[in-house]
């Protein structure tokens, strides 16, 4: 596999790019992205056997399995950093390591159907607090301590509906790949 198809199959919709511009449209479109992907997550994967699901996306990738599990962990910080920063006057947040995390046993072993479920009232809630942002909380922010960046909240919006988007690519560009129904 040469370093263009690998780039491919890590970034199947490409990497994140926040627009210059944040418009109503745009962030309303996001939040629909973050309100449906817990539905759209389970129809693609609620049928897949164990076998499938501990099947990687790539070479050297997570298996599907561990993707669903990372989802659920990577926004629950989402959810977490949202309620700091309209709390908290720009706070520093605790960063994971997201690679030692899905190397944990329930990543790698756990039924996906407790976290489907966990994503499903997750994602409401995301939804339903991103719906009530005003234009100042959209200007909210927090600080990440790995690069010292703040982080707006309609760019964490953008940020997580391109996440699950990302993520869920993962799974349906295998799926193809191995003509699973």
């Amino acid at each position: 596999m040469n370093e263009l198809d690998l780039e491919k199959l890590k970034y199947p919709i490409g990497k994140f790019i926040a627009p210059d511009k944040f418009s109503a449209e745009y962030i309303s479109g996001k939040i629909k992205e973050i309100e449906t992907f817990s539905e759209r997550l389970a129809k693609e994967t609620s049928h897949l056997t164990d076998e499938q699901l501990d099947t990687p996306y790539r070479p050297g990738g997570w298996t599907v399995r561990q993707v669903i599990h990372h989802c659920a962990e990577s926004h629950m910080h989402c959810y977490i950093r949202l309620k700091w920063a309209l709390t908290e006057n720009n706070p520093v947040i605790k960063p994971y390591d997201e690679v030692l995390w899905s190397d944990l046993n329930d990543n790698l072993t756990m039924p996906i159907q407790p976290t489907l479920e966990l994503l499903k009232g997750l994602h409401f809630r995301l939804a339903f607090i991103m719906k009530n942002l005003s234009e100042s909380d959209l200007e909210k922010t927090f600080v990440h301590p790995a690069d010292n960046s703040e982080n707006k909240l309609k760019k964490i919006i953008g940020m997580y509906a391109w996440h699950g988007n990302h993520h869920l690519a993962h799974i349906t560009t295998l799926k193809n790949y191995k003509n699973w129904k």
